[in-house]
C-alpha cells in the first residue's frame, strides 16, 4: 500500500469511528476531597446494594489503605468480598478469577479500589458478571448484550483517569497482547477522588502517572475529534499537571497538590472518553505489551518525540496550550509557542525524574513494534498520519 493510500485509509477510519466514539457519554457522580472515599461508601449504602465485590491488589490491601472504606461500607449496611488478585496489566485470567469470585460470593455490585490496573480489571469483571461470560467475550466495542452490574471506583493514583472512561484494557494470558473492552456501562455510577489515599504514593509512581494524565490532556486536545467540552477538560488538565506535578512528586504530603493531580487525571479521562488519544499511546501500549514498561513512564518518554512530529499540523492547538498554561502570550509567533510547550514537557519530565531512554527495546523487535504501533495508531484521531520510518525513529530515540 502506498503512502497516499495509507493516509487515505487513516482519514477514512477516523471518519467512521468518530461517529461512534464522539457520541455523548454518561459521567460518574464524583465525590471529591479528603474523606470522599468514605462519602462514596455511604452513598453506596443508600443505593440499596447488598454485597459488593471490591477489586484491588495485594500490596494495597496489606498496607491497610482499604480498611477505612470497608468499615464505612459495613457501617452503611453493605457486605463486602475482596478480590485482591489484580496485577499490573491484568490478564484475562486475572479478570476471569474476579468474575468467578463475584458469582461465588453472590455479589450484586463491584467497587474498584486502586490504580488503573485495578479499575480496568474491575470494569471487565462488572461487565462479564452481568453477562455470565468470560472476559475474552467482552473484548471489542459493545460486545455484550447486558450493561455492567452497578460499578463504582476509587482511584489511588492520579494518572489514568480510568474512573471516567468507557474503555478497559486487558492482556492475553499467553501473548500478553493488549486488547480493549469498550462499553458505555464501564463508566462507573460514582467515583471518589480522595487525595488522602494518594499521600503515600512513591515519587516515581506519582511522576509516571502524572505524565500519563498530561499525555491524555494533550493528545485529546490536539486530536481531530475534539469538542468544546473535551477542549475544556484537556486544557484544564494540562495546566493542573504543569502547575502541580513537580510539587506532588517532591512533597508528597501536600494535600492540595495531590487533589489537583487527582482532578487533572479525572479531567484527562473525561477528555479521552470522546476525543481519544494518539500515537503516543499507540507506541506506549506496544512497549507495555512487549516489555511490561509502565504505561505512564512509556508515555512520558514518547510524548515529546511525537509532539515534534505533530508540531506543524497541531501548531495552533499547541499554541493554545502554551497560552492557557501561562508559557507565553497570544501575540507571540505560533512556532515559538509550540516550542515552549514541547520544551516544557521535556523539562517537567526531567524535573520529576523521568528517564529519557530505556534499555529494554531490542533491535530485533523494532520492526514488529513499528507495525503494531502504526496499525493501532491508525484508529486514533491524530492530527496527521505518521509513517513507519517516523515511528521507527521515535523508538530509536528512546532506546538507550
Amino acid at each position: 500500500m502506498t503512502a497516499i493510500h495509507k493516509k487515505t485509509m487513516f482519514r477514512l477510519r477516523q471518519a467512521l469511528m468518530g461517529g461512534f466514539i464522539t457520541k455523548p457519554q454518561p459521567k460518574p457522580l464524583v465525590f471529591m476531597g479528603p474523606g470522599s472515599a468514605l462519602q462514596l461508601s455511604q452513598a453506596i449504602g443508600r443505593f440499596g446494594l447488598r454485597k459488593i465485590l471490591i477489586v484491588t491488589d495485594k500490596p494495597l490491601r496489606a498496607l491497610g489503605v482499604l480498611d477505612a472504606t470497608v468499615a464505612a461500607l459495613h457501617a452503611a449496611g453493605v457486605e463486602t468480598a475482596i478480590y485482591d488478585g489484580v496485577l499490573p496489566d491484568p490478564t484475562e485470567q486475572v479478570v476471569d478469577q474476579g468474575i468467578d469470585m463475584y458469582h461465588l460470593e453472590h455479589c450484586d455490585s463491584v467497587l474498584a479500589f486502586g490504580g488503573g490496573s485495578s479499575i480496568d480489571a474491575a470494569k471487565v469483571i462488572a461487565l462479564g458478571a452481568a453477562n455470565h461470560c468470560k472476559s475474552a467475550a467482552c473484548i471489542g466495542a459493545k460486545k455484550c448484550k447486558l450493561p455492567a452490574v452497578p460499578f463504582y471506583a476509587v482511584p489511588t493514583t492520579a494518572g489514568t483517569g480510568s474512573e471516567a472512561t468507557f474503555i478497559a484494557v486487558i492482556s492475553n494470558n499467553e501473548t500478553h497482547e493488549k486488547a480493549g473492552v469498550i462499553d458505555p456501562s464501564l463508566i462507573p455510577k460514582a467515583a471518589a477522588l480522595d487525595p488522602e489515599l494518594m499521600l503515600g504514593l512513591p515519587a516515581h509512581i506519582t511522576a509516571a502517572t502524572g505524565m500519563d494524565a498530561l499525555t491524555h490532556a494533550i493528545e485529546s486536545y490536539i486530536g481531530r475529534w475534539e469538542t468544546d467540552e473535551t477542549n475544556y477538560y484537556g486544557l484544564a488538565a494540562s495546566r493542573l499537571v504543569f502547575d502541580n506535578l513537580a510539587e506532588a512528586c517532591h512533597n508528597g504530603t501536600n494535600l492540595a497538590a495531590r487533589e489537583a493531580m487527582a482532578l487533572a487525571s479525572h479531567y484527562g479521562g473525561l477528555a479521552i472518553t470522546n476525543a481519544l488519544v494518539g500515537y503516543v499511546h499507540a507506541i506506549s501500549h506496544n512497549l507495555g505489551a512487549k516489555y511490561s514498561v509502565p504505561h505512564g513512564l512509556a508515555n512520558a518518554m514518547i510524548l515529546p518525540h511525537v509532539l515534534e512530529l505533530m508540531k506543524d499540523d497541531a501548531a495552533d492547538k499547541l499554541a493554545d496550550i502554551a497560552v492557557y498554561c501561562g508559557m507565553g502570550e497570544r501575540t507571540e509567533p505560533v512556532p515559538e509557542l509550540v516550542r515552549k510547550v514541547i520544551d516544557r514537557v521535556k523539562a517537567l519530565s526531567d524535573e520529576v525524574g523521568i528517564p529519557r531512554t530505556t534499555d529494554v527495546i531490542r533491535k530485533e523487535d523494532i520492526e514488529a513494534l513499528v507495525k503494531a504501533a502504526i496499525n493501532e495508531g491508525g484508529n486514533y484521531p491524530s492530527p496527521r498520519f505518521i509513517s513507519e520510518d517516523e515511528c521507527r525513529e521515535v523508538l530509536r530515540a528512546i532506546s538507550a
